[in-house]
């Protein structure tokens, strides 16, 4: 089953580079530089070079004035859109940044210390500036400690992990929803599990969507719901997963049509369900 649909993702970039125009435009370079970015995460070639070309001129004063704002940013745009030689920079403004109790800065380098940029490794310091982002509300903060804290001997302290796995995923991070998921589910935890693997497939993530799907399907963490199994399944058979489609044929056979066009409308997939709909009647017909 193959069908076109409209690319949420586009739109979301278009939306972005537009919500960073509207603020370079008033004059909020910071504003800006971070809506470019995120569209540039998104794989926008025009995001990434309005931060290089327009954002970073005018967030770097702002960064030598003493904002840590600015400092954050400038130090994030020096480390993904530069050379190496510009990582001693980016390290000067993410320190300074840090020691102003900036979330972004804290966060940033940390991760320096990580990857070894422009600094040498340091996961522990790295992991006291990622909680010190997440005691902020950071998010990815709190991801990027919950990460850390999974590694060797730190991985001793569960509730720690769990704890700041819960705050990346509230925050946002689809990835942290989708291992908290993980983690409850191995405790048993079925029904919370659920929740989150159903709030990260709603962010895209695939790993996501295939436990969703087969959970429901199969009634764990929740009653038996074929329309919810049907409406995962569909997502992922539009993303031409060919066992998807396998499963979507298994769980169809016992649906009614309507079901699965409720399915496909609660995917977003229209087509996908309609295609299903008519491949199934056409087996029917040759039994």
């Amino acid at each position: 089953m193959t069908s076109v649909q409209p690319d949420p993702e586009s739109a979301q970039i278009r939306e972005l580079l537009d919500a960073g125009q509207e603020a370079a435009e008033a004059g909020r370079w910071v504003d800006a530089g971070l809506a470019w970015i995120e569209a540039a995460k998104l794989g926008s070639l025009e995001g990434a070079n309005a931060v290089s070309r327009f954002a970073a001129p005018h967030v770097r004063p702002l960064a030598d004035a003493g904002a840590p704002e600015a400092q954050a940013l400038m130090a994030g745009i020096l480390m993904d859109y530069y050379t190496e030689d510009a990582l001693p920079m980016a390290v000067g403004y993410a320190r300074a940044s840090a020691a102003a109790g900036h979330a972004a800065g804290l966060r940033t380098l940390g991760f320096m210390l990580v990857r070894g940029l422009g600094v040498d490794e340091d996961r522990d310091e790295a992991l006291a500036l990622f909680r010190a982002a997440a005691d902020k509300g950071d998010a990815y903060g709190a991801f990027n400690a919950a990460v850390i804290q999974s590694e060797g001997t730190r991985r001793a302290d569960r509730d720690e992990y769990l704890r700041l796995l819960t705050q990346a995923a509230d925050g946002g991070i689809t990835e942290a929803a989708a291992l908290l998921g993980d983690e409850l589910a191995a405790s048993g935890r079925n029904r919370e599990a659920l929740s989150w693997y159903v709030s990260a497939a709603e962010n895209g993530h695939d790993g996501a969507v295939d436990v969703a799907a087969d959970w429901y399907r199969d009634g764990i963490g929740t009653e038996a719901d074929p329309v919810q199994a049907m409406r995962w399944l569909l997502v992922l058979t539009a993303h031409l997963n060919v066992d998807a489609v396998h499963r979507a044929h298994q769980v169809g056979a016992r649906m009614t049509d309507e079901a699965i066009l409720e399915a496909g409308r609660l995917a977003n997939q229209p087509t996908e369900a309609q295609i299903l709909v008519s491949a199934l009647a056409r087996a029917r017909e040759r039994e």
